[in-house]
């Protein structure tokens, strides 16, 4: 029994030790090349948002990379990109816009989103064997590639979730700060082009829902939780 069970065993420590040198790699490379945030510009904000969570602080960075982009560390820092930081510098995006960014990270922290998808990737990988293993007997050559694919959809749907979630997060917050769901909104209904365009996947393998069901679950939310 354990010889049958050593193989999946093995892949999984396998990718626990691959996330474990990935998450210290990415820490690393955050903290060399980023500052914490403090634009004056932005402190009225950021102190709402601090009022609204009940916490002295926030770690907020910015992270020196040109692209548009915010992220939440497996430390619990919330980073924003330089290209973020330009956009809101040059007046194409408020404060208040980036105040829903910044909640929408830390929506990524609070829901503990680091750690779920440590767990969700070792089960990927041993899921991943098992299909290869049960695909490529089937369907020899192309099973390989539809297992793989399988794995890359579940992948995406879970990622996509979790995006939710902290959406549902930064609009709570937003709103119990007196800032409101509208920044996020507006940020949202323009993203796609302030970014650079939404990369060329199918919805159902992009890590992200589509802009358009973005906005439409935030809405809903509004509409539930002001309607209480």
């Amino acid at each position: 029994m354990i010889l049958r069970l050593l193989p999946f065993l093995l892949v999984l420590l396998a990718a626990l030790a691959m996330w474990h040198f990935s998450s210290r790699n990415l820490l690393r490379q955050l903290s060399a090349r980023s500052a914490p945030l403090t634009d004056p510009g932005l402190a009225p904000v950021l102190a709402r948002l601090r009022a609204a969570l009940g916490v002295p602080s926030l770690p907020v960075f910015v992270y020196a990379e040109p692209t548009v982009n915010g992220l939440a560390a497996p430390d619990g820092r919330v980073f924003l990109t330089e290209g973020f930081m330009a956009l809101y510098r040059s007046g194409q995006v408020t404060a208040e816009e980036i105040a829903s960014v910044i909640a929408h990270e830390l929506g990524h922290v609070a829901s503990g989103h680091a750690k779920r998808r440590m767990i969700d990737f070792t089960g990927q990988n041993v899921l991943q064997m098992v299909l290869v293993g049960v695909l490529g007997r089937i369907i020899p050559v192309a099973g390989v590639w539809l297992a793989n694919l399988i794995i890359a959809a579940i992948a995406a749907q879970l990622s996509q979730r979790d995006e939710y979630e902290a959406d549902a997060f930064a609009t709570a917050l937003l709103i119990k700060a007196g800032i409101g769901a509208e920044p996020q909104l507006s940020l949202f209904a323009r993203l796609d082009s302030l970014a650079g365009g939404r990369g060329a996947a199918p919805a159902w393998l992009s890590s992200h829902p589509e802009t358009e069901r973005r906005i439409a679950a935030i809405r809903a939310n509004v509409l539930r939780w002001t309607a209480a």
